[in-house]
């Protein structure tokens, strides 16, 4: 099985999501991150947000990534 690892052409801004939360992709990109850094986070339960396991696969909240990137913003 192949799981999408890759953004679409144009993902939309994340003030334009409308799912309470994104896949490790999306999130990475949103984040201004490198997934790895992501799957690091989950996997030592160590980073600034946690993600959401659904069906095994990590999933991050939209509404923590929001204010995650409004803290690390001048």
């Amino acid at each position: 099985m192949k799981y999408n690892t890759t953004l679409t052409a144009n993902p939309p801004s994340l003030d334009a999501i409308n799912t309470p939360s994104v896949s490790t992709i999306y999130a990475a990109y949103y984040l201004n991150l490198k997934p790895q850094t992501l799957r690091i986070w989950a996997c030592k339960e160590c980073g600034p947000i946690r993600p959401r396991r659904i069906n095994g696969r990590l999933h991050w909240s939209v509404a923590d990534s929001v204010s995650y990137t409004h803290l690390t913003l001048p």
